[in-house]
């Protein structure tokens, strides 16, 4: 690894070695951290949530309790059905592999683009209700400051996250267990000195809703109960999380994955069912000025003394706003790894799915900051509007991966022995996403939720068009990789090992950098042979195997990636000994192509020193900003620091014609 400036490392902290047999253990998180990393969000949503049903049902609050049932069973219903998707799909994804593999490559883009959104959101809803929380502690004078505060906090977090995934989890776990233990005591100590209040609020309840019959209707009080189970519907956002963020857990993921969905599931039920319980056993209403929270506090601590109660009120108070902070870890840890995801296959430009040294996907953590920053700015950490545009697309998500489920228990059918119940998980699933998504859109479309539907079909037409041009570069590369097809022509017949030509350390050598056995490698090659004549003796191909997001899952796939690297260096090598050539190989593993060759030239040179380097590079029909955008042009960049150093480095151009490619 590069080293380092002392600055950088005390920021980002030390490399990390791929290549290290520890290393999954040392990066990834059991069950707990992922507890508090991924489930964070849904959590505190009970700091709003609970409130936003109390509001919608007005003059009705009893009705709460049927709200709160039907959120138990939805919260159940989904993570089950979640749970599923991460049997099915153990290497992670969540929705946007889900649609991609079960519905279509397009469909699972939608997914995948609302997921991002979403994501952005929930960083930036979380840090400003945070603020929001924090500065109502403080004198009014002081509130011109809220904005430069939750604009550190995103900067924060997002370094935080540069360093890793547990590094960035670590230092909020305090927060996160001084809120679970204060809510999980207000929630039992309100049961507890109200348990023989219970049948009164059912009593209650059962008098409001034949009352609203009577008022409103069936339909009416129906629509009622519905319209505040959806504006509610903050609670279900966050439990995908886990379905995405499986490749960061510890072995065996899949069973470290489903222990965290139940952890999730019954925090998230408990607290916010709860909660609500507890509204009515306390007849906490609205008070202006105050959260139903504080106001939940206040008569739960009443019998208290007052320096207790105000303190116990304070700590509570403080930990919902820290969390909402912990929440945005959500959208920082699953933001990266849908788009890496996506760049694997080619809707977003591919530097997504690289790696930093510290083994993460800084590129996608730097968009997922730099984006809630702009947004942050753009609506100046306005919660009121920042709600209005968020929980619309984690729906989308929600319908288009349970859909996708649907599609395939009824396809297995024949082979799968339980696939009617997991059938029925997730057509449950289906059905109440599909009904909170239609109510949320019908809320929130004319209060400014259009927004997010449009920057949603922004996002999707500018990765479509991300698509067609790597598909217009796969169809002119098509014509490149044609030589291949006629290489037998091109080779002779082969020389006998004995006949071949042995190494010589003061013969002219070739070093031509490759990946992987393709046309530009042979076109290259053939291209050093019509300039250069009989002038080299030797032939060395050199090829590093990228370690990117897609590769860094196991050490069984870093394993694949090496033999299938020096199988294809084979191939390079035998190619050249038929014409009578001595070929050499070097292989090596990294995360950035650049430093492990600069790494590599002491020791090819003291082995080969007569050497000149070689490197092919398309040359598109036109040289745009797309175009330099989404391609690699490493080759000029190693030639530069090769040149510095005292090497030769010779780019061989290779012209790609566009009506050859149009014809293909």
């Amino acid at each position: 690894m590069a080293n380092k400036s002392p600055l950088k490392k005390f920021i980002l902290g030390k490399s990390r070695d791929p290549l290290d047999p520890n290393i999954f253990h040392k990066v990834s998180l059991m069950a707990f951290f992922a507890w508090i990393g991924l489930g964070s969000d849904g959590l505190s949503s009970s700091c709003y949530g609970p409130a936003e049903v109390m509001i919608a049902l007005g003059n009705h609050p009893y009705l709460a309790l049927f709200v709160a049932i039907g959120t138990i069973i939805t919260i159940a219903v989904i993570s089950s059905s979640y749970s599923q998707i991460i049997e099915l799909f153990p290497h992670g994804g969540g929705g946007y592999q889900v649609s991609s593999k079960l519905l279509s490559p397009t469909i699972g883009m939608i997914s995948g683009s609302a997921l991002i959104i979403d994501y952005v959101l929930t960083i930036t809803v979380s840090i400003a209700s945070g603020g929001d929380a924090l500065f109502s502690f403080l004198p009014i004078d002081w509130h011109a400051y809220k904005l430069p505060f939750v604009l550190g906090i995103v900067s924060i977090l997002t370094l935080m996250n540069m360093r890793g995934a547990k590094e960035s989890i670590a230092p909020l776990v305090p927060i996160f267990l001084v809120f679970i233990f204060t809510h999980a005591f207000v929630i039992l100590f309100g049961i507890v000195t109200h348990f023989f209040q219970i049948n009164a609020v059912v009593t209650r309840t059962t008098i409001e809703l034949n009352n609203s019959f009577t008022t409103l209707g069936t339909m009416g009080t129906f629509l009622l109960i519905m319209r505040a189970y959806s504006m509610g519907a903050g609670t279900f956002t966050g439990i995908e999380a886990v379905s995405n963020g499986v490749p960061i857990l510890k072995e065996p993921r899949v069973k470290t994955a489903k222990t965290t969905m139940k952890y999730m599931a019954f925090s998230l039920g408990i607290t916010v069912a709860g909660l609500m319980l507890n509204f009515l056993l306390f007849n906490v209403s609205m008070v202006p000025g105050k959260t139903i929270n504080a106001s939940l506090l206040e008569s739960v601590t009443a019998g208290w003394s007052p320096g207790v109660s105000y303190t116990f009120i304070i700590v509570t108070l403080l930990s919902e706003a820290a969390l909402l902070f912990v929440a945005a870890q959500t959208g920082f840890l699953d933001g990266p790894r849908v788009l890496a995801n996506m760049a694997h296959d080619k809707w977003v430009p591919t530097r997504f799915s690289l790696l930093s040294d510290r083994l993460v996907t800084r590129n996608g953590i730097l968009l997922m900051g730099g984006a809630a920053f702009v947004l942050m700015l753009a609506t100046h950490a306005s919660v009121t509007f920042l709600v209005v545009l968020y929980s619309i697309n984690v729906f989308i998500g929600f319908c288009l991966s349970q859909t996708g489920m649907v599609k395939h228990w009824i396809q297995v059918r024949h082979e799968e022995k339980k696939w009617l119940k997991k059938l029925l998980i997730n057509s449950v699933g289906l059905v109440m996403s599909f009904f909170i998504l239609c109510f949320v859109v019908y809320i929130k479309f004319h209060e400014g939720g259009w927004i997010t539907i449009l920057i949603t079909g922004a996002v999707v037409s500018l990765f479509g068009y991300i698509k067609h041009q790597y598909n217009k570069t796969a169809k002119l590369t098509k014509q490149v990789n044609a030589v291949l097809e006629n290489l037998n022509q091109l080779n002779p017949t082969p020389v006998a090992p004995e006949k071949q030509a042995e190494y010589n350390k003061n013969g002219r050598t070739a070093i031509l950098f490759v990946n992987g056995f393709s046309g530009i490698g042979i076109h290259s090659l053939l291209s050093i042979f019509r300039l250069f004549g009989e002038t080299f003796t030797n032939f060395v191909f050199v090829q590093v195997g990228m370690i990117d997001a897609g590769v860094f899952r196991s050490i069984e796939d870093i394993d694949d990636l090496k033999q299938k690297s020096m199988g294809e260096l084979e191939k390079y090598k035998n190619f050249i000994r038929g014409y009578g050539y001595y070929a050499e190989g070097f292989y090596y593993t990294g995360l950035d192509i650049e430093e492990e060759i600069m790494k590599a030239i002491p020791d090819i040179t003291a082995k080969f020193p007569r050497s000149v380097f070689f490197g092919g590079q398309l040359v598109f029909p036109k040289d745009t900003f797309t175009s330099r955008l989404l391609h690699n042009y490493t080759v000029f960049s190693l030639q530069r620091k090769l040149y510095n150093i005292g090497y030769e480095f010779v780019i061989l151009p290779i012209k790609m014609r566009l009506d050859q490619a149009q014809k293909a």
